[in-house]
């Protein structure tokens, strides 16, 4: 899978017309290898983020020569932030959660939250065993959540997402669960730094694959992440 992930500077004045164009990405669920997108705001930083899955980078390439700039001049929305960010990567991980694949978590999901984590040098490995052994157990024993994804942004910067099935439930998990799971997950031998977002998704912003002849969607766990505008 191949993952996106997007950061947009909207002026205060600019958010209702980013809000709006934003809704004309619903236009790519037909794209082929799409496995979902989903957005919403971080209010105290003035930002939209977005996050994107495909099947894979090829997916995602055909993605942007075919339809991206199409749909980007037809929103309007180029107009309406400051400043965009995007990074994109292999999905390297999946954590599993209550929906059985990814497109079930991100058609369900109320929230996103997201570590974006910088690696120290040579802790990839062990960063990831304790994602797998620690952090998606841990997260999935707490109840509420969806599924998840680890997507390698570059060696030293990975993104570590995971779908909540509402507030409440990730409420319970940072009260009840993450202490211990920092405590055994040893972060400050791997991480050097960390941002984090919690998002509430805007339900207009969801971007589901649409159902192919026959009634199925595509296949998921071959694709991954999709644009805000980049």
């Amino acid at each position: 899978m191949w993952g996106k992930w997007i950061g947009c500077e909207v002026p205060d004045a600019a958010r209702g017309r980013f809000w709006a164009a934003q809704r004309a990405w619903e236009a790519i669920g037909d794209q082929p290898g799409l496995v979902g997108q989903v957005g919403g705001w971080d209010h105290a930083a003035g930002r939209a983020h977005v996050l994107g899955l495909w099947r894979d980078a090829d997916a995602h390439g055909r993605f942007l020569r075919e339809r991206h700039d199409q749909v980007l001049a037809g929103s309007g929305q180029r107009g309406a932030y400051t400043a965009i960010e995007t990074a994109t990567g292999e999905v390297v991980l999946t954590m599993e959660g209550e929906e059985p694949d990814l497109p079930g978590a991100l058609a369900r999901a109320a929230l996103l939250r997201v570590a974006d984590c910088r690696l120290l040098p040579g802790r990839e490995e062990h960063f990831l065993d304790v994602q797998r052994q620690v952090w998606a157990p841990g997260m999935a024993a707490a109840g509420g959540l969806l599924g998840g994804v680890v997507t390698r942004l570059d060696e030293a910067r990975h993104l570590v997402a995971t779908l909540w099935s509402d507030a409440a439930a990730h409420r319970h998990y940072t009260a009840e669960y993450l202490p211990g799971l920092r405590s055994r997950a040893g972060l400050a031998g791997d991480v050097r730094s960390l941002t984090g977002h919690v998002l509430t998704l805007e339900p207009a912003w969801r971007v589901l694959p649409e159902a192919r002849p026959g009634g199925k969607p595509p296949a998921p766990g071959t694709g991954s992440v999709a644009p805000c505008t980049a």
